[in-house]
């Protein structure tokens, strides 16, 4: 299968995340977001990075791109749609995701490893893990704290559509685990349809063996799914 990753003035790991597909055997290619996405893509990532510069707000302008409605167009006709960091931020902007990413609870940009519990195994980006396993992926954001309603969010919990949390190592989601101040320590939530998933941490980092890290590889996999 065939995997558009979008090009964003500003993106900076679309070449990682080619390189992080192509590992696990997909093809991937990258689309500039002035062109449009290819033709018969199965996949769509939103890479992370700094589209537009951050101005106005992390993943606004971006989410007003033209290219946004065709994604928005296949997500709603079932191609899969997977928005990492500054793609999370873009992810929300666009209403694919609900909540909103907003400056770290630290006021600082965090680029550290984190613990992430799975909250719900039986979706695509989920399922090669087990529910309440704990990975580790890296973080690198200064927007990265998600906000939502307290209603909206018992109504995400209720629905099983949160995909991680952060947690210690151990599995506790404690606030001194959280990193950035996130609400009920949300990593990663889905889209009305769970084909559709947007989270802050970063998968295609912790896929190459390489690196040293291969707990993102499950999160990418779910492409295949």
């Amino acid at each position: 299968m065939t995997i558009a990753v979008i090009q964003f003035g500003g993106s900076n790991c679309d070449r990682d995340s080619v390189q992080a597909l192509e590992s696990l055997g997909f093809e991937a290619e990258l689309a500039w977001h002035e062109d449009g996405l290819p033709a018969g893509v199965d996949g769509i990532v939103l890479p992370g990075g700094f589209s537009y510069g951050d101005y106005l707000r992390a993943g606004a302008m971006a989410a007003r791109s033209p290219i946004m409605a065709e994604v928005r167009e296949a997500a709603d006709g079932g191609t899969p749609v997977l928005g990492i960091c500054n793609g999370a931020q873009i992810g929300c902007e666009s209403s694919l995701t609900p909540g909103a990413f907003t400056t770290n609870e630290s006021a600082r940009f965090q680029c550290e490893h984190v613990h992430l519990r799975v909250e719900n195994a039986e979706t695509p980006w989920t399922s090669q893990y087990d529910e309440g396993e704990v990975v580790e992926l890296p973080i690198a954001h200064g927007e990265g704290r998600y906000e939502i309603t307290d209603d909206r969010l018992d109504e995400l919990e209720a629905d099983n559509r949160i995909l991680f949390k952060y947690c210690d190592a151990d599995g506790n989601a404690t606030p001194e685990a959280n990193p950035n101040g996130s609400k009920h320590s949300v990593a990663g939530v889905t889209g009305e349809d769970d084909h559709v998933a947007v989270m802050m941490p970063h998968p295609e980092r912790a896929t190459l063996s390489d690196l040293g890290r291969t707990d993102g590889q499950g999160v990418l996999r779910g492409f295949a799914e």
